[in-house]
């Protein structure tokens, strides 16, 4: 079996200023052609929790709290 030599085993043989100006000159190419991009990808989580929002009417939510307030088993509701 071969020994497989990748770009990095190359790029790491080479001086430390060629070196540099190669992975400067892929980090141009990367930007202009695609990949890895800036803010590409999902965004960052900052540790806050968003806002929860119920889109119901006020006769609904009414409902909602009175239910979450006295424990009512909507299962037993439907069964009726």
């Amino acid at each position: 079996m071969r020994n497989r030599i990748t770009t990095d085993d190359l790029i790491n043989q080479l001086p430390p200023e060629r070196r540099q100006k190669v992975l400067d000159n892929v980090e141009k190419e990367i930007l202009k052609w695609g990949g890895k991009r800036a803010n590409a990808g999902r965004k960052p989580k900052t540790g806050t929790v968003l806002e929860f929002r119920m889109r119901v009417s006020e006769k609904e939510k009414e409902f909602i709290n009175y239910a979450r307030a006295h424990n009512i088993n909507y299962d037993d509701l439907m069964q009726g």
